[in-house]
């Protein structure tokens, strides 16, 4: 999905007004909270209007932040805000993205971008022919371990990955692969670059309908061989990711964003930390997106790598349910 290319006119135009981007939250959950919160400390965005069915939640925040509230988001036009971030259930992603893309407001929406690939592909086909701005929220893009070991150009032989923690009641509507597995899937087609050969996967579900643990293993056509567990009913949380390399070996930790590197020098393996400048993941992502709407920027995460994230895991889901 391309935005329009940013011309001179627009850039001078930019320069001259440099009015702060108007931003809409929809849905004022656990996450969506933080979201209004980070946009209100950010010095080039306006908080146009928060939104959410709870009126009492959103009525508290909107109070706080001294911002006007709706309880359907439709009545955000009102206020005419240049972008959204919409932080609602996953099966509401399509119908909201929808909406805005087609009243020319540029839209983040949090992982996965939708439930099915029909409904993201009409949002990808909306975006590009409205030359709208819409980023998924991939927040672990925006990790600066990750971005670190990118920088690296890293060519993986084996990859294996470990995303557990314990059950959160708030995520009900989605199994662990759409829920967690699915960061780690859109980071592994970023390092591999390579189209899939195979998957094999194993779960179970163990106190809600959908798989609670899983494990995938991918196999790519340029050899490449990763695999992925996830899981969101362990005591102890883990996020780590290691990556076998021809000449070394990389290992790094989401949680504390920390990685080393090893490698082998006359006949021992040398380990070092690589230098990581800690920063907070998601205000860096949505920092990322309000640059991205005011120079009409291509997002690091746009609805297409999106939609290849959550293709891929709808294939393993598909292994787990035979």
């Amino acid at each position: 999905m391309l935005a329009r290319p940013l011309t001179i006119v627009h850039l001078f135009v930019i320069i001259i007004n440099m009015k702060k981007v108007r931003i809409a939250v929809i849905g004022l959950g656990h996450l969506g909270s933080i979201h209004a919160r980070i946009y209100s400390k950010l010095n080039n965005v306006e908080i146009a209007g928060l939104c959410d069915t709870d009126k009492k939640r959103v009525g508290l925040l909107a109070s706080s932040l001294k911002k006007p509230w709706f309880t359907d988001y439709k009545e955000l036009l009102s206020v005419s805000p240049d972008a959204v971030s919409i932080v609602t259930p996953t099966y509401l992603h399509h119908k909201i993205g929808r909406f805005f893309l087609n009243h020319g407001i540029h839209v983040l929406i949090e992982k996965p971008i939708t439930r099915t690939l029909k409904e993201a592909s009409e949002l990808v086909r909306i975006a590009k022919r409205k030359h709208m701005i819409m980023q998924v929220g991939h927040v672990e893009r925006f990790n600066s371990a990750i971005q670190a070991i990118e920088r690296l150009r890293p060519m993986p032989r084996f990859i294996e990955v470990h995303r557990l923690g314990p059950f959160t009641p708030r995520v009900k509507d989605v199994g662990v692969v759409l829920d967690l597995m699915i960061h780690d899937i859109d980071i592994v087609l970023e390092l591999t670059k390579s189209r899939i050969k195979d998957i094999q996967a194993i779960g179970m579900g163990i106190l809600t309908k959908y798989e609670d643990i899983a494990n995938a293993r991918i196999r790519f056509e340029n050899g490449s061989v990763c695999d992925l567990t996830a899981s969101r009913v362990t005591s102890d949380s883990m996020r780590k990711i290691r990556i076998f390399q021809q000449d070394c070996y990389i290992s790094l930790d989401y949680i504390k964003q920390e990685a080393v590197l090893s490698r082998k020098i006359r006949n021992k393996i040398v380990t070092e930390k690589i230098n990581i400048k800690k920063e907070k993941p998601l205000q860096k992502e949505l920092s990322s997106f309000v640059n991205c709407v005011i120079y009409r920027h291509r997002p690091i995460v746009s609805g297409v790598e999106a939609y290849n994230a959550l293709s891929v895991a709808h294939r393993i889901i598909k292994k787990l349910k035979k």
